[in-house]
């Protein structure tokens, strides 16, 4: 797979909810254990969601809040490691510049800081616990 072969979508929970809660459904609560309550936090219709498919198979999605937080980053055993959570980071990060965001956070489980690191973010504050998993709170400062 290339990057070449992605299709990313962006829209709002009624349109991408479904195909977006599935992947978090297998990563976070099936793979990771998160509690179902943790995950569903009713902060949903409020974001702009991101999918990345390849044909018609969904495999991975981000959100952005709208105070500029990228959260619920997710992408299926098979998409990792291909540019898939690379694609989702960057539209979402490229939605924030759009919606005029000096910056952007996110909490980072700390198995993933290279990767976001990679982008540019930069690790803040103590290693947290969240849903169990270790995590560190990591901002991108934006480009005007």
């Amino acid at each position: 797979m290339t990057l070449d072969d992605l299709n990313l979508q962006e829209g709002d929970w009624a349109s991408l909810g479904e195909a977006a809660g599935a992947i978090r459904q297998r990563v976070f609560i099936d793979e990771q254990e998160v509690p179902q309550e943790e995950e569903w936090d009713g902060l949903d219709p409020q974001c702009r969601h991101f999918l990345a498919y390849r044909g018609s198979q969904a495999l991975g999605t981000a959100r952005l809040l709208p105070d500029g937080h990228i959260g619920r980053v997710a992408v299926l055993l098979e998409g990792r490691g291909k540019g898939v959570g690379r694609a989702l980071m960057e539209a979402a990060i490229v939605c924030a510049q759009r919606h005029g965001h000096s910056r952007v956070v996110l909490s980072a489980q700390t198995h993933a800081l290279a990767f976001y690191e990679s982008l540019g973010f930069i690790a803040q504050g103590d290693e947290f616990l969240d849903a169990g998993i270790p995590h560190r709170e990591m901002v991108l400062k934006l480009s005007k």
